[in-house]
């Protein structure tokens, strides 16, 4: 009892000693990953949804895709053209009848000029142009939901790899709070040394730790470096520019898995992209039937024709006589032109039933798109209540362990712990402190997911 009372009456001693030598040592604590500007999860998603190069791929597909929704790419609008010809020629001519002399003329010279204005105009063609134009709206729905699923996976891909620098920075703050105990041990451990209560191999001990601590930190900083780069490569960032995350990783615990199903069936993209797919298909086959009809077309121009030959040979009865002569032809002209398939060697055959089999694999590759996201659906919902379940655990055990250090690092530095029970809560901590993150960030993963399958992580409107 008297060896407790002379021992805690010289760590009271010690005390002013152990606070100067304490704040000395925090002074010389690694320096960590220096603070970036702030940066919060919709601004990151802002700037991604603005830059991001797969996005920016999908839209110039959109703009093509609407660009072709015209009449005239359907067939339905007449098409004028114009054509214009001008020709020089220069003739060297010999005509010679029965035994007369022969005529010969060189460098005869002459040009023609060719000028006309045509319309063609199809009117009838089993309705293929209507049946046409419905497909090109219909591709254009289909990118569309092509671009709006890229938004999607994107976004989802921004969230997980935003949360996972707060993850990683998170794992930073603990281990600086470790190393910060573990500088308490040091100084604890030198004082109690210094006054012949404890032996030099217990500081050296204390200083292993601290360096093995030290050493996590070290590799942490390496792991929050890569996922800031990863996060700058998808907002299409210089992978050197830092920032702090701004926004915590706070997990949504009241997802319900029915109008999660009712999202899929109404919202998901990649649903309704394979849902168009079946009517393009459907529209291909309808474009072959409406070949085997008779196809008519209105016809119409202006033309003009003048020829001009200024060595031309005129036959008389005394001979050839050298003179000039000019043509020219001018007017409109009309008309209908109906053609009608008789045979064609079976080719309509062919490519009918080849619609209806492509047909058939569009709606397979649909019933198949459905069957992935209920199976994704599935799984990232029974992920998501593991981890709220294990969320929950870690949430209380945290508490405990935090509690848990502060008491062992009290007794410790009233002598009644020994300097491996210390550590040992101190790992506790640490380990309790990097499942909750990692249960936490795969928490809210598994809720991105989701939020993903059910078409509510982009709104129609392409915002967030």
């Amino acid at each position: 009892m008297k060896l407790n009372t002379r021992y805690l009456f010289l760590l009271l001693l010690l005390a002013p000693l152990v606070g100067r030598a304490q704040q000395q040592n925090q002074l010389a604590k690694p320096q960590t990953v220096p603070q970036g500007p702030p940066l919060s999860l919709q601004e990151a998603i802002r700037i991604g949804l603005e830059n991001n190069f797969g996005i920016q791929l999908a839209r110039r597909d959109e703009e093509i895709a609407s660009n072709n929704v015209t009449r005239g790419n359907a067939g339905q609008l007449p098409s004028v053209n114009g054509n214009f010809s001008r020709t020089f020629n220069i003739n060297n001519t010999r005509q010679q009848r029965e035994q007369q002399k022969a005529v010969v003329i060189n460098g005869g010279k002459a040009n023609a000029l060719n000028a006309n204005v045509g319309v063609n105009w199809t009117i009838f063609d089993g309705f293929g142009m209507f049946i046409a134009y419905d497909r090109l709206r219909t591709l254009e729905n289909g990118q569309r939901q092509i671009t709006r699923a890229t938004m999607e996976e994107t976004v989802e891909s921004i969230s997980n790899a935003y949360f996972a620098v707060v993850r990683e920075s998170g794992k930073i703050k603990s281990l600086e709070q470790a190393l910060a105990i573990g500088q308490q041990r040091i100084d604890l451990t030198q004082a109690q040394v210094d006054v012949g209560v404890s032996a030099k191999v217990e500081v050296l001990t204390a200083r292993v730790d601290f360096n093995a601590d030290r050493s996590l930190l070290i590799q942490q900083q390496e792991a929050l470096k890569t996922a800031k780069v990863n996060l700058n490569n998808l907002l299409s960032r210089g992978p050197q520019l830092d920032f702090s995350p701004s926004d915590s990783i706070v997990v949504t615990r009241d997802l319900d898995r029915e109008a999660i199903n009712q999202g899929i069936v109404a919202r998901n993209p990649r649903l309704q992209q394979a849902r168009f797919g079946v009517d393009v298909a459907q529209f291909d086959r309808k474009l072959v039937r409406a070949s085997r009809y008779p196809q008519v077309d209105l016809t119409g121009g202006y033309g003009l024709t003048r020829n001009i030959n200024n060595a031309f040979l005129i036959n008389t009865a005394q001979g050839s006589v050298l003179g000039s002569n000019t043509n020219r032809v001018f007017g409109p002209n009309y008309g209908v032109v109906a053609s009608v398939p008789i045979f064609d060697g079976f080719n309509r055959n062919r490519l009918e039933q080849n619609a209806r089999v492509a047909e058939e694999q569009s709606r397979i590759q649909l019933d198949q798109t459905r069957l992935n996201l209920e199976s994704q659906a599935e799984q990232a919902y029974a992920q998501y209540q593991n981890r709220l379940q294990l969320l929950e655990l870690e949430e209380d055990n945290i508490t405990l362990a935090r509690q848990n250090v502060a008491i062992a690092l009290e007794r410790y530095r009233l002598g009644l712990l020994t300097p491996l029970e210390l550590r040992e809560a101190q790992r506790n901590r640490i380990d309790a402190e990097t499942r909750l993150l990692d249960i936490r960030y795969q928490a809210k993963e598994a809720e991105t997911v989701l939020r993903r399958l059910s078409g509510s992580l982009v709104q129609e409107g392409g915002g967030q």
